[in-house]
């Protein structure tokens, strides 16, 4: 042990192991006892074990045995509160920004104390501010802390209803040239995340044109994985509005994330993917442009039994819902073209939900009469054929 510290139940832990099993494991549990042990209890520190320790240390030196140096004293509510005092003097922003990114770092215990002493609002409002003065230093250090340290639900809820130029600010971010612009592109983005995962409606509505080009900018750069991931995550709490949807269109979208499949990326990435593609494709603007992709049905159909269920699910859905409102001729032959309607007909033999059967029979039975007349997939339908009719 380094740093012994006693549990609530009374069993001394190091320090570094038992925050490991409770604030990275999930852990509720003290491992000896089995009592209950909230992630917010005490720690008290065990000095005796620790004096023990050291002296032991000392005493088998000759044996190689290194002294543990004496804990640093745990970060306190009133040292986080003097360094948020501290930015508001201009001078001593960049200090007091890498100090608390290195605190931030450090351990659980840190974030824990800054998140009590309300650092990821302070963060919030630095941004603001530096977005009002035109400033870019210390944006990279406050975004960095923000996604160490995280905003809760609730206290993004809050600054969103107190503060509108959040978003606004963290947009112009995105279009900020600055150093090392893709770990702060993938940092703004993934605060964006954070901020809208539980924003009500009327934030939502507020969302601008700059907005949604910014977030199609970074899955046209492709700047992270971590980026394109909370990027697809932003997209996909904004579709449920009609014109957000229009919006992302316009911006592009579309577009880009066809280009990202075709890539074949990781599983998680693929079904946000095809969950945003999905809600365009409900909009005649986004089904026009994914079909004047060349490659929009062709990956869509190629992720069909590849990736996983979910993705599946999303893929038919944007199947169905251009054969249903823009089935036209030359649609429909792409569809054989591309082996979409081959891929269909495999679904229905596949081990899969009775849902998603019923789906690819909607589908093919929507055209059947069209393409049981092409040679190439005369053989898979007319065995389906009566599977398809039922």
């Amino acid at each position: 042990m380094k740093d012994p510290v006693t549990t609530i139940t009374g069993i001394t832990y190091d320090r570094e192991s038992i925050e490991r099993w409770l604030f990275t494991g999930g852990n509720t549990t003290c491992p000896v006892t089995k009592q209950p042990l909230p992630k917010d209890s005490d720690l008290t520190p065990n000095h005796t074990l620790r004096r023990l320790i050291q002296a032991w240390c000392t005493e088998n030196a000759s044996h190689g045995v290194d002294r543990i140096p004496t804990p640093k004293p745990c970060l306190d509510k009133a040292y986080v509160l003097k360094l948020i005092r501290n930015l508001s003097h201009h001078k001593l922003q960049i200090k007091t920004l890498t100090q608390m990114e290195l605190l931030a770092a450090e351990n659980e215990r840190n974030r824990k104390c800054m998140v009590q002493a309300g650092l990821p609002k302070a963060m919030l409002v630095f941004i603001v501010s530096c977005f009002g003065n035109g400033q870019v230093s210390g944006i990279q250090e406050a975004l960095s802390i923000l996604c160490l340290i995280k905003i809760t639900g609730g206290e993004s809820r809050e600054f969103l209803c107190e503060n509108d130029k959040i978003i606004e600010s963290l947009t112009w971010v995105l279009g900020c040239k600055m150093e090392n612009h893709t770990t702060v592109k993938s940092h703004a983005v993934s605060v964006l995340r954070i901020l809208l995962e539980d924003a009500s409606s009327s934030v939502l509505e507020r969302l601008k044109p700059e907005f949604f080009e910014r977030i199609v900018g970074v899955l046209r750069e492709k700047i992270t994985q971590q980026g394109i991931k909370s990027a697809l995550e932003v997209l996909l709490y904004a579709c449920p509005l009609g014109r957000n949807r229009k919006m992302m269109v316009e911006s592009g979208a579309v577009f880009e994330l066809i280009e990202l499949e075709l890539g074949s990326p990781e599983r998680r990435t693929s079904e946000l993917n095809l969950g945003v593609l999905f809600h365009l494709c409900c909009c005649s603007e986004g089904r026009a442009q994914f079909l004047s992709h060349g490659g929009g049905i062709a990956v869509v159909a190629m992720r069909i039994l590849k990736v996983s269920p979910t993705v599946d699910d999303r893929a038919i859905l944007i199947l169905s819902s251009i054969c249903k409102f823009s089935g036209t001729s030359m649609v429909i032959k792409e569809m054989v073209d591309v082996k979409a309607v081959s891929k269909l007909c495999m679904l229905l033999q596949a081990d899969c939900s009775p849902y998603l059967k019923d789906k690819a029979k909607e589908i093919l039975r929507s055209h059947f009469d069209v393409w049981k007349n092409f040679p190439c997939i005369f053989s898979s339908l007319s065995c389906l054929e009566c599977k398809v009719s039922s």
